[in-house]
């Protein structure tokens, strides 16, 4: 009896040792604020996967507590962070096929930006994250506008002589080429660059116009309307390896917990359009909507600027370029 209660013991403990060894904690890291919508799907996903009960936790790192807004892919590639909820054109100096996901005139509308998202461009793109060990979990775009100290932004010849920030190369090519003065920088920067006067003006999504209050510094807005010329892919990704080390339960708890926010992403970007619009009225910011006309203008520039450096400093560029229009 004695030997039996031993072996029952026994067996219990080398059970409750490898439940224990299946669970896992997973870190995400990103710049927003708890009330941007990029740090709400980063938290709606940690919570449909505790709540999966599948020994598999995610900590939340937001803004910039654990690396630099710039600085996550590098880490994220060499397994030395799981996740992260990141604009991919800010890895653009890594993979320069990243820069068409910040392409001025490629992408129309939030709806147009899914379609890309699930289009054999974007499969292209993935290609090259497995390159670097990285994998999509949540696919999605965020559009946005322009905000000036030096008047209305809606047409190239109004960034003239300005000091601007972009966000990506592909928009500083524009803007240089329309003659503005590029200052890149992370958008979590832009407001004590605009307080300091180091900026101008800026380029970045509805989200961040709003969650970094940049309201406070800017005198006028054009925002993401029925003509947009800004639109900015940024998936949640995770380290390949570290997914395909996970259980079969732990994967599918991830994968459908995604899913979820992906649809969330879509829908709340929608509003997040309107609500920057609204919050930028309500704080006295005058708004200047951008015409189909100026919107040509944009494209055309684009055409002569940032398509053709794109094409000549990117590995197959023309042919992911000519994917990316082909997507209607």
């Amino acid at each position: 009896m004695k030997n039996f209660l031993k072996t029952t013991a026994a067996a219990l403990t080398l059970a409750a040792l490898a439940s224990t060894a299946q669970a896992t904690e997973l870190r995400l890291s990103h710049q927003w604020s708890g009330n941007d919508v990029r740090n709400k799907i980063a938290e709606m996903v940690a919570e449909d996967v505790a709540a999966a009960n599948v020994d598999l936790t995610i900590k939340v790192f937001g803004s910039q507590s654990l690396f630099k807004a710039r600085e996550q892919y590098t880490p994220l590639s060499r397994g030395q962070l799981d996740m992260t909820v990141l604009p991919l054109s800010y890895a653009g100096g890594q993979q320069p096929a990243y820069n068409l996901t910040l392409m001025p005139g490629l992408v129309k509308n939030l709806d147009h930006g899914d379609r890309l998202s699930h289009s054999p461009f974007m499969e292209k793109l993935q290609e090259i994250m497995a390159g670097d060990d990285v994998m999509v979990l949540v696919h999605g775009y965020l559009a946005g506008g322009f905000g000036s100290n030096k008047g209305c932004i809606t047409k190239p010849a109004d960034v003239k002589g300005i000091a601007i920030r972009a966000a990506g190369k592909s928009f500083e090519e524009m803007l240089a080429g329309a003659g503005a003065s590029i200052s890149s920088m992370a958008s979590s920067e832009i407001y004590p660059a605009l307080q300091t006067g180091v900026l101008d003006a800026t380029n970045t999504s509805s989200e961040s116009f709003v969650s970094y209050r940049l309201y406070e510094q800017l005198k006028c807005y054009t925002p993401a309307g029925d003509t947009a010329l800004w639109f900015m892919y940024q998936p949640m990704l995770i380290n390949k390896t570290t997914f395909e080390s996970l259980t079969p339960e732990q994967q599918k708890a991830l994968t459908d917990a995604a899913a979820k926010a992906e649809a969330f992403y879509l829908e709340e970007g929608k509003k997040g359009d309107e609500t920057a619009r609204q919050t930028f009225a309500d704080a006295g910011v005058e708004i200047a909507d951008m015409t189909p006309e100026d919107f040509d203008q944009w494209l055309a520039l684009a055409k002569t600027t940032a398509f053709p450096v794109f094409v000549s400093e990117t590995p197959n560029g023309q042919e992911l370029l000519d994917m990316a229009l082909e997507v209607k």
